[in-house]
C-alpha cells in the first residue's frame, strides 16, 4: 500500500470516527436545544424585552421633553391704512398735583367758555397733520427651542410608569412559564421516543420468538410430529408480530421527527438517543406542596397590583394638572413702512394649571369600575390558587401511583417471563399445548409492553410534578 492510500485510508477512519461519535442525546441535552431554538421561547423573549422598552418609554416622562421648532410664512397680505389731519386739544401742567390739566378758556363767571359745537373751547391747538401706514407680511420666519416639564398630573405618571413595571415583571413570568411548556413539550416527546424505541424492540424480540416457533413446527410438521394447524396458528401470530412492528417503526419515525420539531431542528435530523429507560430514574427528591412559586400563580399576584394602578390612573383624570412651558426663539420677517418689523430673539414661560370641577359622577362611576376589576383579579387569583393546590395534590399522587406501577409491572413481567420459559419446555417436552404456549407468549408481550408504557408515565408524572409545583 503506498503513501496516498494510507493518507485517504487515515482521512476515512477519522470521518467515520467522527460521525460514530455523535453526541448522546440526553433529556437535559434536548432540553437545552429545545429552550434555545423554539419559536414560542423566542416570541416570550420578545415580549419580555417589548415590556422593559415600554417601561423604560414611561420612566421618560419624569423628566422635560425638548423640542425644536420652526416656521416660515409667505403671504401676499398688505395692510394700508392711515390717521386723517386734526386739530388736537392742549394741556398745561398742575403744579398742586403734578398731573395735567386741559388748557380750556374760563369766563369771567369762573366757568369753561363752551363753543357752537358743544365743546369746551381750548386756548391752544396742535395740529396734527396726518400719517399712513402701510403693513406687508411677505416674508415671516420663527425658530426656537421649548422645553415642557409636567409638575403635578395626579399621580398619571407615576401610576403609568409603576403599571409599565409591572408589566414588565409580568412578561418576564410569562417568560419562564413559557420555558416550562418547552420543557413538557421536550419531556413528552423525548420519553415517547424512548418509549417507542423500546415498543420496536419488543416488537423485534416477538417476531424473532414466534420465528424460531414456526421452523420448529414446520420441521416437526415435516416429519409428521405436528399437525398443518400448529403451523397455521404460528403463522397466524407472526403476521400480527409482523403487523405490530411496522406500527411500532412508524411510531419511532414520527416521534423522532416530532421530537426534531420541539427541538426546533430539521425534521429529518439524525439522533443518538438512549437505548431504553434507565430503571433506576425515579426522584428521590422530597414532594413540596408549595405551589406559589409557579409563573401562573405569580403573575395572577401581579395583575391584582396591576389593577390598584389602573384605580390611581383613573383618578389622576380627574385631580388638578399643573405644568411649565420655556421657550427661547428668534422671529424675523414682516415689514411696517418699509422697516423691517420683527427681528429679535425673545425669552418665553408659560405656566398652564388645570381643574376639573364637575363632571356629572363621571370620575366616580370609572373609580368605582377600576375597583370592581381589581375585585376581580383577586377574586380570580383565589380561585386559580385553589385550583393548583389541587393539581399539585393530584400531580403528587400520580407520581406515587407511578413508582407503584413500575414495581408492579415489573413483577408481572418476571413472572410472565418465567411462565413463558416453563411453557416452552413443557410444550418442547410434549406437555403443554401450542394455544397454551402461545398464550404465554403473549402474556409476556403484554406484561412487557405494560412495563414500558408504566416508566412511560413515571417519567412523564415527575415532568408534570415538577411544573405544577414551580420547580422546572
Amino acid at each position: 500500500m503506498n503513501t496516498k492510500h494510507i493518507f485517504l485510508a487515515a482521512v476515512l477512519s477519522v470521518i467515520c470516527g467522527v460521525a460514530g461519535a455523535q453526541e448522546l442525546m440526553t433529556l437535559e441535552k434536548c432540553r437545552e436545544t429545545a429552550l434555545k431554538n423554539n419559536k414560542s421561547g423566542a416570541i416570550a423573549a420578545l415580549n419580555s424585552d417589548k415590556a422593559e422598552y415600554t417601561r423604560n418609554a414611561y420612566h421618560a416622562n419624569y423628566f422635560p421633553k425638548i423640542s425644536a421648532s420652526g416656521n416660515y410664512l409667505h403671504s401676499g397680505l398688505r395692510l394700508n391704512a392711515s390717521i386723517p389731519k386734526a386739530y388736537l386739544p392742549t394741556f398745561v401742567p398742575d403744579p398742586a398735583t403734578g398731573g395735567m390739566n386741559p388748557n380750556i378758556i374760563v369766563g369771567p363767571d369762573g366757568n369753561p367758555v363752551v363753543g357752537a359745537d358743544g365743546n369746551p373751547v381750548f386756548r391752544e391747538y396742535a395740529f396734527f397733520p396726518g400719517m399712513d401706514f402701510s403693513l406687508r407680511m411677505k416674508s415671516l420666519w420663527m425658530a426656537g427651542v421649548s422645553a415642557e416639564q409636567p409638575i403635578y398630573t395626579g399621580g398619571k405618571i407615576t401610576s403609568a410608569y409603576r403599571m409599565a413595571r409591572i408589566g414588565n415583571e409580568i412578561a418576564g413570568l410569562s417568560q419562564q412559564l413559557t420555558r416550562a411548556e418547552i420543557i413538557v413539550q421536550t419531556d413528552e416527546a423525548y420519553w415517547t421516543c424512548i418509549q417507542t424505541g423500546e415498543l420496536v424492540k419488543l416488537a423485534q424480540s416477538y417476531r424473532k420468538t414466534l420465528g424460531e416457533l414456526l421452523r420448529n413446527v414446520r420441521a416437526a410438521e415435516e416429519t409428521g410430529l405436528k399437525h398443518r394447524n400448529d403451523a397455521l396458528k404460528v403463522q397466524v401470530k407472526m403476521n400480527e408480530a409482523e403487523l405490530q412492528l411496522r406500527r411500532a417503526e412508524n411510531g419511532l419515525r414520527l416521534a423522532r421527527k416530532n421530537l426534531c420539531h420541539v427541538m426546533g431542528i430539521p425534521p429529518d435530523s439524525e439522533l443518538n438517543l438512549p437505548e431504553s429507560f434507565d430503571a433506576s430514574s425515579a426522584s428521590s427528591h422530597p414532594r413540596s406542596a408549595d405551589y406559589s412559586k409557579r409563573p401562573e400563580y405569580m403573575m395572577l399576584e401581579k395583575q391584582v397590583r396591576l389593577k390598584e394602578q389602573e384605580i390611581n390612573l383613573v383618578r389622576s383624570d380627574f385631580l388638578p394638572k399643573a405644568g411649565v412651558i420655556a421657550g427661547y426663539g428668534y422671529t424675523n420677517g414682516g415689514t411696517l413702512n418699509g422697516s423691517k418689523l420683527f427681528d429679535r430673539a425673545s425669552f418665553t414661560v408659560l405656566a398652564s394649571v388645570s381643574i376639573p370641577l364637575f363632571q356629572w359622577g363621571e370620575g366616580r362611576n370609572k373609580i368605582r369600575a377600576a375597583k370592581a376589576e381589581r375585585n376581580i383579579a383577586r377574586l380570580r387569583h383565589e380561585n386559580t390558587g385553589e385550583q393548583m393546590a389541587l393539581e399539585l395534590s393530584r400531580a403528587i399522587d400520580k407520581c406515587d401511583e407511578s413508582t407503584l406501577e413500575v414495581d408492579l409491572t415489573a413483577r408481572s413481567l418476571e413472572q410472565a417471563e418465567e411462565n413463558m420459559k416453563v411453557s416452552g419446555m413443557q410444550y418442547d417436552a410434549g406437555m403443554e399445548t401450542l394455544s397454551n404456549y402461545l398464550e404465554a407468549q403473549t402474556a409476556w408481550q403484554q406484561a412487557r409492553m405494560e412495563y414500558i408504557n408504566a416508566l412511560t408515565r413515571r417519567q412523564l408524572n415527575e415532568t408534570y410534578y415538577l411544573k405544577a409545583a414551580g420547580e422546572l
